[in-house]
């Protein structure tokens, strides 16, 4: 998808990169506040301590990372739908972009190929707050956005190869640094249920 939203291919659609870029970020941002903040309200009306709270996040989390290394042949649940494409030839940019945001913002109503999406609601449901929830969902929306940042640069079409060759090239450290933050995030919330 980071290869269709780039400064050439909005102008090409006759759309500003920066409005639609801005939408998108507005709508991962939104999506997130939401869905946090919802799961948020759902936990502050389960009748747990915060020990047994960061007992599951842990425990989850080890989960987690299972199925994200396939062991045992493990595959991670998901929907196997992507965001609808032809809406970027349909509507103007910013309500695409806005679109767009929102839709990977919630994580789970498209592919999901990592269990941090998953961990993530888990935390904002064990937060046991809209407060807290939303500060989880917000921080995800931005995280899962950001990118979209990195392919200010792609004006001409000499430069999309380097967008994908890019890309390929980080996958592997990008699984690896998503594996040692939830091994991170597994022991702090493990140690802080022990105390």
């Amino acid at each position: 998808m980071l290869g269709s939203i780039t400064p050439l291919g909005e102008r090409g659609r006759g759309s500003r990169w920066w409005l639609t870029v801005s939408a998108y970020l507005l709508g991962s941002v939104v999506g997130g506040a939401i869905a946090g903040g919802v799961l948020g309200w759902i936990g502050s009306g389960i009748d747990l301590g915060p020990g047994s709270r960061l007992l599951m996040l842990g425990v989850a989390t080890l989960v987690g990372i299972a199925f994200d290394l396939q062991i045992g042949g493990l595959r991670l649940p998901t929907v196997h739908r992507q965001v609808e494409e032809s809406w970027r030839t349909r509507y103007r940019g910013w309500v695409w972009g806005l679109a767009f945001g929102f839709q990977l913002a919630l994580g789970v109503v498209t592919v999901v190929t990592s269990s941090t999406v998953y961990l993530t609601w888990l935390a904002a449901l064990l937060s046991g707050s809209v407060r807290g929830g939303i500060a989880i969902g917000v921080t995800f929306g931005v995280v899962r956005a950001a990118p979209i940042l990195t392919v200010a640069h792609v004006r001409l079409p000499a430069q999309l190869p380097g967008v994908d060759a890019t890309l390929r090239r980080l996958a592997v450290p990008a699984q690896r640094l998503n594996l040692a933050t939830g091994g991170t995030v597994a022991a702090l919330a493990l140690a802080g249920a022990i105390r």
